[in-house]
Order: structure tokens, then C-alpha cells, then sequence
């Protein structure tokens, strides 16, 4: 993912519906309004701290995908095996 898509993911994940949207073309914090009179702008602290759990959340989905195959090998299945089970 790019970091607009992060930042996209990152919003969207904060409140539901279509509350926020940039002033322009440019897709970053200092471009973020909010649509919805309800919902006050995050500061960027907190949209970098949600960017960061992302980021976390998929690191560690690909280090535990990583384990389990390997896991997995140790049983002694082959790789044609796993993929077969898992489809990696």
C-alpha cells in the first residue's frame, strides 16, 4: 500500500461514512477536511498513530503466515502440500 492508501485506510477506519475529504488533489494531513460537523479533525498524531497499528496489523499478519508455513514444513509437509492446504 502507498502512503495516500494508508492514509485513506487510516481515516476511514476512525469514524463510519464519508466524514472526511481533502481540499485538494493532494491527499495528506494538511489537505484533510472534515465533511461531518460532528466529528472534530484528529490530530495528526493520532492519524500517524493509526497508520502505524496498519502497518503493524499487516507486518504481523506476514510474520505469523510466515510461521505457520514454516510450521508447517517442520511436519514435514511439502511445499506443494501447503499450498494445496493454504493456497500459498
Amino acid at each position: 500500500m502507498t502512503d495516500t492508501d494508508y492514509l485513506n485506510f487510516a481515516l476511514a477506519s476512525m469514524h463510519i461514512g464519508q466524514w472526511f475529504g481533502f481540499s485538494s488533489k493532494e491527499q495528506n494531513y494538511s489537505t484533510l477536511i472534515i465533511h461531518d460537523s460532528s466529528i472534530a479533525k484528529p490530530t495528526e498524531a493520532e492519524v500517524n498513530a493509526k497508520i502505524q497499528e496498519l502497518k503493524d496489523a499487516e507486518t504481523q499478519k506476514e510474520t505469523d503466515a510466515s510461521s505457520g508455513k514454516q510450521k508447517l514444513k517442520d511436519l514435514g509437509l511439502t511445499d506443494a502440500e501447503i499450498k494445496a492446504l493454504i493456497g500459498v
